[in-house]
């Protein structure tokens, strides 16, 4: 009886393989901007007085001291999980994934949050935001499954 072996997969042309680079390319280009606005947003929170932070952003006002500090050390991880795979590929990939369904999903709870305080500015930014987190989750996620 013979042995089959599962055939190679077919080498990718060079238009299909130039379309993967530009998107793997595209996506790093979103995490290295979400990264940065993440850090500095989430710094800015662990850093800076309340009364600034109510100065620059009406929200804080209605909450505690605590939850903005925690949201702003939220946002620091999650912005270095996204990251994550410049270290290592294989570990790097899922953390990835659940650091800009993360970022996705606080994106959204503010964006709500701003529309209902009629905060214009900032609900631009978050829908910006999520437009570029948004194709990160899904073709990272699609690649990862």
């Amino acid at each position: 009886m013979a042995t089959t072996f599962p055939s190679a997969p077919a080498p990718l042309t060079a238009r299909a393989r130039q379309s993967r680079d530009r998107l793997n390319l595209t996506l790093w280009t979103f995490q290295g901007w979400l990264a940065m606005f993440f850090v500095a947003a989430g710094y800015a929170k662990l850093t800076e007085p309340m009364p600034m932070l109510v100065e620059l952003m009406s929200w804080p006002a209605l909450v505690s001291e605590n939850l903005v500090r925690g949201l702003g050390l939220a946002e620091v991880v999650l912005a270095v999980m996204v990251l994550s795979p410049l270290l290592s590929w294989r570990i790097g990939r899922p953390l990835l994934v659940t650091a800009a369904v993360g970022l996705l999903g606080l994106e959204t709870i503010m964006l709500v949050v701003h529309l209902i305080g009629l905060d214009t500015g900032p609900a631009v930014t978050n829908a910006i935001l999520m437009a570029i987190t948004a194709p990160v989750v899904w073709f990272r996620w699609r690649k990862a499954a």
